[in-house]
């Protein structure tokens, strides 16, 4: 059985049943069924299917956002924007896809040569609970347009919310089983991601998870997309915008109560606006009010988990231990629940718990650079690769940053997020592949070579 709790409060909501070895085989046999008709399907019959399941996740919004509050801990009035983004997601790809993969002729020794773009078959999908709405349409929806049928291995403490997802594409009128919920523990997916019958897989998590699962893949030879850890950086240089640059980092850092990989979660400041930056950010995170999910004026939720909660603190006492000074926050709350206080952590060196490991909370650090050059050297002085904010109104270093931070993706003066427009993954042990805009769609497709004479 698989459990899942209310982080509110660490009481049990509901179970689920998971499947048997029998039930696994014949969950992935349907899959495969599914996909020999779907992939023959027009773009416009696709279309049509993942217009109709974004109407029906529009239509079910509040109940999903409460889902979501009671099963992870969002809040409220950040699981509506959730399930819209979700929405939108299916309806840009049932627009776009049909451009996306369209065949590209290239001049060669032949008469003809073009290269075609195929859908694979069912692709496995290995889903994390911090976004469970969102981070399941970005994997399902580009790969369902491009003609493959999804598998869905939902995170154990989100099952709820899985089920909502079949539910969705279930009333839609999808056909049958282009989606399929694989209810497994953790410790099952290897043998899924190792059957013939699985032709690709998407994997959203830790690092060290996604070194398993890349490994697991590449031992039978199969693709593999993974979005990963992030200890992504935000540099603010002396002439940046400093009221907007504090509104973003702020915000940024506390979404999802800061379980977020793309979340700013090391602030750089250049020196000479370093004390004042830092006072900014103090006065705009003592703002921001702790409580039950469900309650529309709460900004931070709890933690997903105890072990979540209990590792954040960790990162926070050794880091003090370190040296770093504490602004705001840094207590365990001593109350039920998985809550952790707003903290702010200043004068934070390179060398400490919170600037080497990813912080999953609303744990903000706060740096100090000599310059821009010394920024940058720290904005790169970690593992991870994800996504990068720079902060300037000087365009050479705009340029230099740009060209220099080493991530997946960078914003200018802005928030670094997720858009199905634009790709989206990491480089170094943020991952491997791209999620998302025309790029995304390309990851589980066959690229083709045809050459006629």
């Amino acid at each position: 059985m698989l459990y899942t709790q209310n982080p509110l409060n660490g009481q049990p909501l509901a179970e689920y049943p998971t499947l048997n070895k029998a039930e696994v085989d014949a969950s992935l046999n349907a899959s495969n069924r599914a996909f020999l008709k779907w992939r023959t399907t027009s773009f416009e019959q696709r279309g049509e299917v993942l217009k109709a399941v974004a109407a029906v996740l529009r239509s079910r919004k509040a109940e999903l956002a409460k889902l979501m509050a009671e099963e992870m801990g969002k809040p409220i009035k950040e699981g509506g924007p959730e399930v819209e983004k979700a929405a939108w997601c299916a309806e840009h790809y049932a627009e776009h896809a049909q451009a996306y993969l369209a065949s590209e002729t290239i001049e060669s020794d032949a008469s003809s040569s073009y290269v075609n773009y195929q859908p694979l078959g069912s692709i496995l999908g290995i889903l994390p609970w911090n976004a469970p709405l969102w981070l399941a349409f970005r994997f399902m929806a580009p790969t369902l347009m491009a003609g493959n049928t999804c598998l869905m291995k939902h995170d154990p403490g989100v099952s709820g919310c899985a089920k909502a997802i079949m539910d969705a594409f279930k009333s839609a009128g999808a056909p049958d089983n282009i989606v399929v919920n694989l209810p497994l523990a953790n410790k099952e997916v290897a043998d899924v991601i190792r059957d013939r019958r699985v032709s690709g897989v998407s994997f959203t998590g830790s690092s060290a998870t996604g070194a398993t699962v890349a490994s697991t893949a590449s031992s039978v030879i199969k693709p593999c997309v993974l979005e990963l850890g992030g200890s992504d950086p935000c540099i603010v240089l002396k002439d940046a915008d400093l009221e907007a640059a504090a509104d973003t980092a702020t915000l940024s850092r506390i979404i999802n109560a800061g379980q977020s990989c793309i979340a700013a979660k090391r602030i750089i400041v250049e020196s000479q606006v370093y004390d004042q930056f830092c006072q900014m950010l103090e006065k705009r995170l003592a703002k921001l009010k702790l409580g039950d999910p469900l309650d529309p004026s709460t900004d931070v939720g709890p933690l997903a988990r105890k072990d979540l909660q209990s590792n954040l603190h960790r990162q926070v006492c050794e880091s003090l231990e370190q040296g770093a000074h504490c602004r705001l926050g840094g207590s365990l709350p001593d109350e039920a629940g998985y809550f952790y206080p707003v903290t702010l952590l200043v004068d934070v060196k390179s060398n400490m718990t919170v600037f080497n490991e990813e912080t999953f909370g609303p744990v903000m650090c706060v740096s100090k650079a000599d310059d821009p050059e010394h920024a940058l050297q720290l904005a790169n002085q970690t593992v991870y690769g994800l996504g990068a904010a720079i902060w300037t109104n000087n365009e050479t270093l705009i340029n230099m940053f740009i060209e220099q931070l080493e991530s997946g993706q960078v914003a200018v003066n802005g928030i670094v997020k997720t858009d199905p427009r634009l790709p989206s993954g990491g480089i170094k042990r943020s991952g491997i592949g791209r999620e998302l805009g025309p790029h995304g769609i390309k990851e589980f497709v066959n690229c083709k070579q045809v050459w006629i004479k």
